[in-house]
C-alpha cells in the first residue's frame, strides 16, 4: 500500500509540474498575439480559461479516455492556430472504437507543443502537424509527427529531457511499466516523430483519492 502511494505521489508531482508550463507557454502565446489582434487574443484568453477549467476538473485524474484527451488538445491547437494561422495545420487520425482506450490525462499536448515551437515554429513557410491513433489487437498506437525543421542528435537530446518529454517518459513508466514503449526520433527527411504504444488496453480510468 506505501508502493501504491508513493507512486500516486510521484505521478502527481509530474503532471502538475507539466500544467504551469503548458499555462506559461499559452500566456507568452497570447502575450504575442495582443500586439497585432486584441480581438483574437480576447478569444485565447476566453479558450485558455475552458482550458484550465478541464485540467482543475482534473488534476487528481491520471488517465482519461482518448475521446477525452482529444477534445483537450483540440481545444489548445485552436489556440496556437489564432497565433501562427495558415501557417500551422493539425489534422488527426483517428480509428473508430479507440475513443474509450484510457490514456494517461495530458499526455498528448505537450508532445503537440513540441512539433510547434521547436518544429513549425522555427520554419519560414506553413507546416503541419498530424496526430494518429490505431490499435492493433490490444496494443494502442499513438504518434504526434510534424514536417518542420527537424533536429539533429545533440537537440534531440534536449529536447528529450526537457518538461514536456521527460514528464511524459516518466508517466508512462510510472503508469505501464514494460507494458509501454515510448521512442521519438528525427527522420531523414525532416521533422519529429514521437511513437507511444500502449499494451493490454482496457477500458478503466485511475482516479486517485
Amino acid at each position: 500500500r506505501l508502493e501504491t502511494r508513493l507512486v500516486e505521489a510521484q505521478l502527481q508531482t509530474l503532471q502538475r509540474q507539466i500544467q504551469p508550463h503548458f499555462l506559461f507557454n499559452t500566456l507568452n502565446t497570447v502575450s504575442a498575439l495582443m500586439h497585432r489582434d486584441v480581438d483574437a487574443a480576447d478569444d485565447m484568453l476566453a479558450r485558455l480559461g475552458a482550458l484550465l477549467r478541464q485540467s482543475i476538473e482534473t488534476v487528481d485524474v491520471q488517465e482519461v479516455a482518448l475521446a477525452e484527451e482529444l477534445d483537450f488538445l483540440r481545444q489548445y491547437v485552436a489556440i496556437e492556430q489564432a497565433r501562427f494561422q495558415d501557417r500551422l495545420t493539425v489534422s488527426f487520425e483517428i480509428e473508430p472504437g479507440t475513443d474509450d482506450c484510457p490514456v494517461p490525462n495530458f499526455l498528448l499536448q505537450p508532445l503537440v507543443e513540441n512539433s510547434i515551437r521547436h518544429g513549425i515554429g522555427p520554419r519560414t513557410g506553413p507546416g503541419h502537424v498530424l496526430v494518429r491513433a490505431f490499435r492493433t489487437g490490444d496494443v494502442l498506437h499513438l504518434e504526434v509527427r510534424d514536417d518542420g525543421v527537424g533536429v539533429d542528435a545533440e537537440r534531440l537530446s534536449d529536447l528529450e529531457h526537457g518538461v514536456g518529454l521527460s514528464n511524459t517518459r516518466s508517466r508512462l513508466v510510472h503508469l505501464y511499466g514494460a507494458r509501454h514503449r515510448f521512442t521519438v526520433a528525427s527522420p531523414p527527411e525532416g521533422g519529429l516523430t514521437v511513437q507511444i504504444e500502449i499494451f493490454r488496453q482496457r477500458v478503466i480510468v485511475l482516479r486517485l483519492e
